[in-house]
């Protein structure tokens, strides 16, 4: 199987690392920082589900509207960010944020970057897997459980069966 990488900040990465693992064609997720930004290394199987599905529940499962920020995790570290690894990623992202602008010219525009990835820093090994060890953590109950739900609605073809609810 070759498999292709796909890097994304969307704010905390418990939370993210949550909504992707739920993906069926996911083979692997790790939390890191890539220019203090906390974001997922995602390994997929292309033949299973594209980069452009990647980025669709990526936009889905965080607001990528708001500038340094997700909720009450504000900083620069909480931003929302594509790291594209090969240009055809670059183009995916960048046009799907142009259509998403454009189809919404009454909303406030996504400010998510679209960067190249320079490098990936594993986070510490208390951040891998961090909702799946502490399901009864307040913050995954109050902040991670309602986006997992949500991706289950809006997202269950994408999902892998054990997730379908």
């Amino acid at each position: 199987m070759k498999t292709e990488i796909a890097i994304f900040g969307g704010g905390c990465f418990w939370c993210t690392e949550a909504v992707f693992k739920m993906l069926k064609g996911v083979v692997s997720i790790v939390p890191g920082y890539s220019e203090q930004a906390e974001c997922v290394r995602i390994e997929y199987d292309p033949t299973m589900i594209n980069f452009r599905s990647l980025v669709t529940v990526f936009f889905g499962s965080h607001d990528p509207t708001t500038l340094n920020r997700q909720g009450n995790d504000v900083g620069t570290q909480y931003r929302s960010v594509i790291f594209y690894t090969t240009p055809e990623q670059k183009k995916v992202a960048e046009e799907m944020i142009k259509e998403i602008n454009d189809s919404n010219k009454e909303g406030k525009p996504i400010v998510t970057e679209v960067v190249l990835l320079d490098k990936f820093d594993e986070a510490e090994d208390y951040h891998k897997d961090y909702f799946a060890n502490n399901p009864g953590n307040p913050y995954c109950e109050i902040v991670i459980n309602p986006k997992l739900e949500k991706i289950q609605k809006e997202f269950r073809e994408l999902l892998k069966d054990v997730y379908k609810k």
